[in-house]
């Protein structure tokens, strides 16, 4: 594994893992007239993002490389920032909406990387997961009518 491809597999456990935490603040302070919906709907992206997560690192294990695993290594790694909305619903889903490009941006990227190192089977991977976060952005921008 080359040592671009390494770093952007751990800048994805980095920005997933704040991602995570940022959905379950998002999940417990959502405020408004859509907070049955979005609370049920934050805690089915966190459940996605921490497989999602899970199998990026195991990857990286696979390949006899290590994955990030310190919260002080995510922040210092993650393009994502923490959450900075409490309680203003289409507030929270712009935001996510922002961060889910970005991780697809990232994803792409990393995507050409492996395939470019002949690693399929992690070019797979997260082909996988960036047709998941495009659909749910689609959705979510949807939802607000963007």
């Amino acid at each position: 594994m080359n040592t671009e491809l390494k770093q952007n597999m751990n800048k994805l456990v980095a920005d997933l893992n704040v991602l995570y935490m940022k959905l379950h603040h998002f999940h417990w302070f959502v405020k408004g007239p859509h907070f049955f919906t979005l609370h049920e709907k934050f805690e089915e992206l966190y459940e996605e993002v921490t497989g999602h997560n899970d199998d990026v690192a195991e990857r990286l294990l696979q390949l006899n490389e290590k994955p990030i695993s310190t919260l002080k290594e995510c922040l210092e790694l993650a393009t994502i920032k923490e959450a900075s909305t409490i309680g203003n619903d289409v507030e929270m889903v712009e935001e996510l909406v922002n961060d889910l490009k970005t991780l697809d941006k990232e994803l792409l990227t990393t995507i050409k990387l492996a395939s470019e190192d002949g690693d399929e089977g992690t070019a797979d991977l997260l082909l996988g997961m960036s047709e998941s976060f495009q659909k749910h952005i689609w959705m979510l921008s949807a939802f607000i009518g963007k």
